[in-house]
């Protein structure tokens, strides 16, 4: 009798364990807190349209490299290295871009340039 709770309690347990190696919450948060700042970047005007798509595009790509990590129900040591380092990647990327010359304050899809006097 008691093999038989002892067994019943491994079976609940042991998927739950397995679930909890596949969660990523830092990734799942920073991927969130990057999507945010480009959302504001094109707000702002100083992501143009076009960089916010290929900043878009990057985030799909680490959003795609975690989902190939969580496959198999468990996220390695190495995996979530990757994945960070995609991430810092990605924020390098999107600060350069919000911070070059290249801004789109009217919101109308073209590029405005500074006016040199």
């Amino acid at each position: 009798m008691k093999t038989i709770k002892a067994l019943a309690a491994i079976a609940i347990v042991l998927p739950t364990l397995a679930f909890a190696q596949a969660n990523t919450p830092r990734v799942d948060q920073r991927q969130a807190n990057q999507e945010q700042r480009i959302d504001q970047g094109v707000a702002s005007g100083s992501l143009t349209q076009r960089e916010a798509n290929r900043m878009e595009r990057g985030q799909q790509h680490v959003d795609n490299m975690e989902n190939r990590a969580k496959s198999d129900g468990v996220v390695t040591r190495q995996e979530r290295a990757r994945l960070h380092q995609a991430q810092d990647v990605q924020s390098k990327r999107i600060y350069r871009q919000k911070h070059d010359r290249q801004h789109d304050y009217n919101h109308n899809g073209r590029v405005d340039r500074p006016r040199h006097r």
